[in-house]
């Protein structure tokens, strides 16, 4: 059976703190804050929870001190609590009149809040229920001294962390570290409500991105919670769209094509039937957007496409991993080594010809503002960054994906990125690294023809990474495009990645790095890197995790082999290399086979015969 403590430990858990002290101050369980001589005072004034009692009448509180399950307090605003009141059943959530005390967890916790606010700006904060996806939560804002107390509308059935609930009074942006778990939590959820009612799989991610946009407004973040009716909740976010956009060169005809998806979705009658605040209504996808997701975009210390990792949860759960729409999300893990290989920092100018959500350009922009000044962020965020998507529904995301970081929105460009005009643009900006991830197989170009026309974008001297199917390095395929590559620019080095590195799809790749407008120098070594494991494992509805931290150690030895150009037995290798040649190391490196055990060939025997089996080999005479 459900026991009230599941709720009190999930409540911690969301909040992301733990009881006693914190980095942001201390929380308090079941009223003990003995060492607090003001608060203990009030909580003795309140006394036990009455079954009954009317928020305006003082006069009934009970015996002994009122025991709340938390009082948090804050180092930095030491006029400020938070106290938390919860119940393990939704249906004890909420009173009609907040009279009962003593049985519900909002009127039990701005019971003990009436009292606490004739000394501290109080936010009460009550939880019911026992399960994450089915909890009810309410926030209040009863500052000192008043008679009434504010509703927090926005962090409704939503846990925040501390500091977030100041935050979201002060009308601050909220901040939040990256959870992958929350990510997907709320992905599932929306996705969900999504399909309900009837909204298409092409516009899920321009409304997702829509409300992003619009969330940037900060007209719309003040007023959107008190409109009243759905049609002018969407006539709001239009214009906010249109606002924002207005400010960073989009093209008119994007914003048309944004605002157009909302028009379609104001027609949706199952959309409209959902009355504002509750789940699943207009309002609600704001809010879990506004609380959830783009707190983690604002974290200052990310490098991580919370918003392109959240589109790609959108697609999964629509069953597939998303290629058949054209979407390979970049795992972030090695988008950083991309960056890395490259060398980027912040002078560097960035160009993606196939950006799709961004990915590349949140984790380049990220190296280049670390160790910049606030007028060399500027000019980061003004010209070191660029993009092409032709795909609508990502360059959309692409867009959001910039705005929310205040950069490159107008860099950002949606067409082909063969297309004649941008190519000549993009010339124009003396860019000196690309990156990309070119689609697989879904144009009439192949992958090192993307790789080629990116070169041919850069500078001389430019370094273009670059990571494709392991075919592209074989040597018996893309003869002709393998050749021109050769007669223009230098393949410095090609790194075989881990098998399953973009799970669940099944393309191995490598990654390739390439010196642009300097032909290749055949009698000079290219670097090669046999990188097959990143330490990251499989776990089930997870994917592919850092489970046991190694990743940090091992990106810094594979940077460090590349750097050095050193030879290590089974992991790197130097060699000169035509065009018609293989650009693998597995073709070159020297195996050690002091490590093998009677037990690997046991083990490859059986793969063998396992393959005869399923093939049918076996069978024949």
């Amino acid at each position: 059976m459900a026991i009230e403590q599941y709720t009190e430990s999930l409540t911690l858990y969301e909040m992301k703190c733990t009881i006693g002290k914190n980095s942001f101050g201390f929380v308090f369980p079941q009223g003990d804050i003995t060492e607090v001589d003001k608060i203990e005072a009030l909580l003795k004034k309140a006394g036990g929870k009455p079954k009954d009692c009317a928020l305006s009448d003082f006069s009934l509180g009970g015996n002994g001190k009122a025991m709340p399950e938390y009082i948090i307090t804050f180092n930095d605003d030491s006029s400020t609590i938070i106290v938390v009141e919860c119940k393990r059943s939704v249906k004890k959530h909420a009173s009609d009149d907040y009279s009962h005390p003593k049985d519900f967890a909002v009127d039990g916790v701005l019971y003990y809040a009436k009292y606490l606010k004739e000394e501290y700006n109080v936010i009460a904060v009550a939880v019911s229920g026992t399960k994450k996806n089915e909890l009810k939560a309410s926030a209040f804002h009863w500052a000192k001294g008043q008679d009434t107390f504010q509703e927090l509308k926005k962090a409704r059935d939503i846990i925040l962390e501390p500091q977030n609930y100041i935050e979201l009074i002060k009308g601050s942006k909220l901040k939040k570290s990256y959870s992958l778990d929350e990510i997907r939590e709320t992905a599932i959820i929306m996705h969900d409500a999504l399909r309900e009612i009837k909204v298409t799989e092409a516009h899920k991610p321009i409304f997702i991105a829509g409300i992003l946009i619009a969330l940037n407004d900060d007209d719309f973040c003040k007023s959107y919670a008190a409109l009243p009716s759905f049609k002018i909740v969407m006539q709001n976010i239009q214009s906010a769209i249109e606002n924002v956009l207005a400010e960073s060169d989009i093209r008119n005809e994007r914003i048309s094509y944004i605002k157009q998806v909302f028009k379609t979705l104001q027609d949706n009658t199952k959309f409209t039937a959902i009355p504002l605040g509750h789940k699943k209504s207009i309002t609600w996808y704001i809010e879990q957007l506004e609380m959830k997701i783009k707190p983690m975009m604002n974290y200052a210390d990310s490098t991580l496409d919370a918003l392109g990792v959240f589109y790609h949860e959108f697609i999964k759960y629509s069953g597939g991993d998303g290629s058949g729409l054209g979407i390979v999300l970049t795992p972030q893990h090695l988008t950083e080594f991309m960056c890395d290989l490259a060398g980027v920092n912040k002078n560097s100018r960035v160009v993606d010809i196939c950006c799709g959500s961004a990915s590349f350009l949140v984790t380049a922009m990220n190296r280049m503002v670390k160790d910049a000044n606030p007028e060399e962020i500027e000019k980061i965020r003004k010209d070191g960054l660029y993009g092409v998507e032709f795909d609508d529904g990502l360059y959309t995301l692409a867009i959001a994906n910039m705005i929310i970081r205040k950069d490159g929105k107008s860099n950002i460009y949606k067409g082909d990125c063969f297309n004649e005009k941008i190519t000549d643009e993009l010339k124009d900006k003396h860019i000196n690294i690309g990156l990309i991830n070119p689609p697989y197989s879904q144009t009439d170009k192949e992958e090192l023809e993307f790789t080629e026309h990116l070169l041919d974008i850069l500078s001389p001297g430019g370094t273009g990474v670059v990571v494709v199917p392991m075919s592209c390095a074989i040597g018996t395929k893309f003869k002709t495009t393998r050749e021109r590559l050769f007669k223009k620019h230098t393949l410095k080095a090609v790194f075989s990645m881990p098998d399953d590195i973009f799970y669940p799809t099944g393309t191995n790749v490598c990654v390739m790095v390439w010196e642009a407008h300097t032909p290749h120098d055949s009698s000079q070594e290219t670097f090669f890197g046999y990188y097959k494991d990143d330490g990251f494992v499989k776990r089930k509805k997870l994917g592919r995790i850092d489970a046991f931290k190694k990743w940090a150690e091992i990106e810094k030895k594979w940077v460090s082999l590349y750097r050095n150009r050193d030879i290590e037995e089974g992991l790197t290798a130097r060699k000169c290399v035509s065009w018609q040649d293989e650009w693998l190391c597995e073709a070159y490196m020297e195996t050690d086979y002091s490590n093998l055990t009677e037990d690997d060939f046991q083990q490859t025997l059986n793969n063998y015969l396992s393959y005869l089996v399923k093939t049918g080999a076996v069978y024949e005479s």
